[in-house]
């Protein structure tokens, strides 16, 4: 389940929540009852969060808070959290991912490819990182940026 802090279209939440699914697949996360939370914001916000959280004093297009550390791949053991699950609700929250709408425009104009494709793009990216991904060294960055690749291009979002 997806949810977002501003109103989006009702296609743009049906591509979201399959773009969700679908990495929560490849991934090979057993667990289907993950929910995420999607904020966009500001170039001020986004530079705050970034220096509170990574100590990085400068805006940046995409954020990701985990809830879990989990592992690329691993079995995910769900038992150990069904406490999260409280009375009448179905989704565990995996982690919040914040964009930053003019950072991806700017993005887009750089990498010469449409707005559209570029929230995709952080949406995915983000969601990766929820679900343990990362880019800090070659090889993660390799099977990150294919695991992108591999959902984006299901749904045919390309440059």
């Amino acid at each position: 389940m997806v949810n977002f802090n501003k109103l989006v279209s009702k296609n743009f939440y049906k591509l979201t929540s399959k773009l969700f699914d679908t990495a929560i697949k490849y991934s090979k996360v057993k667990f289907k009852k993950f929910s995420i939370d999607i904020s966009f914001v500001s170039k001020e916000k986004i530079k705050e969060l970034n220096k509170e959280h990574r100590k990085i004093d400068k805006e940046t297009d995409v954020l990701s808070f985990p809830m879990f550390n989990l592992k690329p791949f691993k079995k995910f053991d769900t038992k150990q959290y069904s406490y999260l699950l409280h009375k009448g609700e179905k989704f565990i929250l995996l982690g919040d991912i914040v964009i930053c709408e003019d950072v991806a425009r700017e993005n887009a104009v750089k990498y010469e490819h449409s707005y559209e494709r570029e929230i995709f793009y952080l949406i995915v990216h983000g969601i990766f990182h929820l679900l343990g991904f990362d880019h800090e060294n070659e090889d993660e960055k390799h099977l990150m940026r294919a695991a992108e690749e591999a959902v984006l291009n299901k749904f045919k979002i390309r440059n």
